[in-house]
């Protein structure tokens, strides 16, 4: 499976069942743990259409890691896909997002590390991201969490 099929499948693979200020506060408390329990050096946002719900940033991290992930949300918002996802779906047609998209890289990043929350016979109503590690490395984390926290929930 390619990377790009690979993200796909977790887009069409990782769905709430209902998301609402609980559930997205529970939500962001389970990434700061996991997060705190490994000693990342990340910033968390959960946020439901433009209303950022729950935010954390853990020591080594800055206010540009909270611009990071408003940057890679915008692209989640305007795409409906993962931000990892974006960006590779451009590095794939040998092209860049920065120049290719047309959208100014100072409002947009389609890095690795923001992820759409798709709530099933809905669609998308949210984003889910950390800032902080390598970009493969931010979306890997957020994936693993949702995972853990979708078959705990769920």
């Amino acid at each position: 499976m390619s990377l790009l099929e690979t993200l796909a499948e977790q887009e069409s693979r990782l769905v709430f069942p209902s998301f609402d200020n609980e559930v997205a506060l529970a939500l962001g408390a389970f990434l700061l743990s996991a997060a705190r329990e490994r000693s990342l050096p990340v910033t968390i946002s959960v946020r439901r259409g433009q209303q950022r719900l729950f935010h954390a940033a853990l020591p080594g991290t800055s206010a540009d890691n909270d611009e990071w992930i408003d940057r890679k949300s915008r692209v989640v918002d305007r795409f409906a896909r993962s931000s990892y996802r974006v960006g590779e779906s451009f590095r794939a047609d040998g092209k860049t997002f920065e120049v290719d998209s047309r959208l100014d890289p100072d409002r947009y990043a389609a890095h690795g590390g923001v992820f759409p929350v798709i709530v099933a016979g809905v669609g998308m109503v949210g984003t889910v991201g950390v800032s902080g590690l390598p970009q493969a490395d931010d979306h890997a984390f957020v994936v693993e969490q949702l995972e853990e926290f979708l078959a705990t929930t769920a």
